[in-house]
């Protein structure tokens, strides 16, 4: 069950970007090819988002139509936000769902430019599963020291002592 009280907390990957949000409104999948490139995905994943505070840095933006831009984090590339060039300071923003701490908080309620969809896309679900993995891949696993920010809101990032956090 995602978590509802506000605001809804999220960031990019290092941790360079962070972001508030006081109000969300409907959560959809963009299957437009802007939206496949900017996220380097088959689908562009975004919820409509209102009072949105940037708590830690800001992101940069490409301007990826003369009506659009789309920000991202300048120093680990993730993609955050869908924005109408020169919208007002109050207007809503369109949020990647996945840089939310929690992203179960917009699940999406619907999908859109259905034109560009990708013909495989409906079948993704039926792909087989990998169960079994290689010899030492669990070891591998195991010895992994991860650099991404961790899903809440740190006074400083990154940590004095190094990671982990």
């Amino acid at each position: 069950m995602p978590r509802s009280e506000t605001p809804f907390t999220g960031g990019c990957q290092c941790g360079a970007v962070r972001f508030a949000v006081g109000r969300l409104g409907r959560g959809s999948i963009c299957h437009c090819r802007m939206c496949q490139k900017a996220f380097g995905s088959f689908f562009g994943p975004l919820v409509t988002s209102f009072d949105v505070t940037w708590t830690r840095g800001d992101p940069k933006y490409f301007e990826s139509s003369d009506k659009i831009r789309r920000g991202f984090c300048a120093q680990c590339g993730t993609p955050l936000t869908y924005e109408e060039i020169g919208r007002p300071p109050d207007q809503q923003v369109e949020i990647a769902i996945g840089a939310f701490d929690d992203p179960t908080v917009a699940a999406p309620l619907i999908q859109v430019n259905m034109a560009d969809k990708l013909p495989f896309f409906d079948g993704l679900t039926a792909l087989p599963v990998r169960t079994e993995y290689s010899p030492g891949w669990h070891e591998f696993m195991a010895t992994l020291v991860s650099h991404q920010h961790p899903d809440h809101d740190t006074e400083i990032w990154p940590p004095k002592d190094g990671f982990p956090a």
